[in-house]
């Protein structure tokens, strides 16, 4: 059996993390339009990275790279 690794410990949930944390400071920046419009969509994109990984974990995702 595999052992199963922890999402927050794979690098790749880490750098969504990170991604979504630098978009929400950019829009946060942003005139009233642009943010409620753009910047809306560009931040619930950046903060799915990170939810889709922890969905796949909790499913038990087996899948690797080679598989997809």
């Amino acid at each position: 059996m595999i052992a199963r690794t922890s999402f927050e410990n794979l690098q790749v949930y880490k750098l969504g993390e990170k991604l979504a944390d630098e978009v929400w400071r950019i829009v946060t920046g942003w005139e009233q339009f642009p943010k409620s419009t753009v910047g809306r969509q560009m931040v619930r994109a950046a903060d799915s990275v990170g939810a889709n990984i922890a969905e796949g974990s909790g499913r038990g995702a087996s899948r690797t790279i080679g598989d997809l």
